[in-house]
């Protein structure tokens, strides 16, 4: 087995419980670690023996672009996209971070993470 990271995808989205946030948006960053067997792909050299990370990329977007309350709900919904979508992964790492919160205080992040497993 392999793993396969994605690191530091941005994403200005609309997440957050306050009205502002709703209504202003921010910016995020997700990260992911998926879990795959790339044997066939390391013997072929094709990508449609693997996971394609644009292709994981875009469903994650997708994912962002949907306004939600809680990085909870948010990291969620891009773990069962993820694995709804691609056969291959058998596990799933998602951190999704919102960068420059507004908690009253000077922070790079606040972040959650979530573990998936088929």
């Amino acid at each position: 087995m392999s793993k396969i990271t994605i690191n530091g995808m941005r994403f200005y989205a609309n997440h957050g419980c306050f009205s502002e946030e709703q209504a202003i948006g921010t910016y995020f960053k997700v990260d992911m670690v998926l879990v795959v067997d790339t044997a066939k792909a390391q013997r072929s050299d094709d990508i449609n023996d693997t996971v394609n990370y644009l292709e994981v990329y875009r469903v994650v977007k997708n994912e962002m672009m949907q306004p939600s309350h809680l990085l909870e709900h948010v990291a969620d919904r891009i773990g069962k996209a993820v694995l709804e979508n691609f056969d291959g992964v058998s596990q799933l790492e998602v951190t999704v971070h919102k960068l420059n919160p507004p908690l009253g205080g000077q922070m790079d992040s606040v972040a959650l993470t979530l573990d998936f497993c088929r």
